[in-house]
């Protein structure tokens, strides 16, 4: 969702050594293609994650300097309203690119799943069920996190949205936020579950590639981006305050 730190990247492998299995060789090589085929077209994925991260400061410097007004500045308050309701406009688009690569990526790996019985190594048939799975699970937490995000996209657009009313009630504008932090949390929780299920595949992946007999060069987080410090999204590590300043502007009405 999402988002340097709210992702952590499937690993890339590289083919160096051919399939050394017989019978299987065929299964066992189309497999290989569809995985890393999976990861090729989770690229654009990837490549939003530092555009999306920057957005996401920009959109908490510009939510600062709103509650550090006064409603005699209102119009401050309007045009800064105005320019993260273009930020959340941007990240829309992202996210919306980001779900079109994740879709496509589950397209090519659930090629798989008609070629896993064809493996004859049972040590190779029972790890590559078990990654099927977990990946699977992994789409389906991407789809949870991706809901999540969107969730809070909406949520702060209205939050913005409410900041351009000059007549806002304090109580109004601190509920809205509560639900806001409350969402936050269900994309923090969301992360983790993703992250958590992209290293599980990860480790799975190479372990199906060694028993399926297939030499690889290991290359992790190939794009060159960093995994998730703490499983939070930036948005998420601090909360929406509806401080002194915010109370001010209701007295100020």
């Amino acid at each position: 969702m999402i988002w340097k730190k709210l992702s952590l990247f499937i690993s890339l492998f590289i083919l160096i050594i051919f399939l050394s299995a017989c019978n299987s060789t065929a299964s066992s090589e189309q497999i290989y293609n569809h995985l890393e085929k999976a990861v090729e077209l989770e690229q654009t994925f990837d490549e939003q994650q530092d555009s999306i991260v920057e957005l996401e400061q920009e959109e908490q410097e510009i939510y600062s300097q709103i509650i550090d007004l006064s409603m005699e500045e209102f119009d401050k308050i309007k045009e800064l309203s105005g320019q993260a309701l273009d930020n959340i406009e941007t990240r829309n688009e992202k996210i919306d690119l980001e779900k079109e690569s994740i879709d496509a990526s589950k397209e090519a790996f659930s090629n798989i799943e008609d070629m896993i019985p064809e493996l004859e190594q049972e040590a190779a048939n029972e790890k590559a069920e078990e990654m099927y799975n977990v990946m699977m699970d992994r789409y389906e937490a991407y789809d949870k996190l991706h809901e999540v995000y969107s969730k809070s996209l909406t949520l702060e657009e209205e939050l913005y949205t409410m900041l351009q009313q000059e007549d806002l009630e304090q109580d109004t504008l601190s509920e809205h936020i509560a639900k806001l932090n409350e969402n936050y949390q269900k994309v923090i929780d969301a992360n983790k579950s993703f992250n958590e299920l992209t290293t599980k595949y990860n480790t799975l992946k190479e372990e199906f590639y060694n028993a399926a007999g297939i030499e690889v060069e290991f290359e992790e987080n190939p794009t060159g981006e960093g995994e998730s410090d703490s499983g939070d999204s930036n948005e998420s590590e601090q909360e929406k305050e509806s401080n002194e300043s915010e109370q001010e502007k209701e007295s100020d009405e």
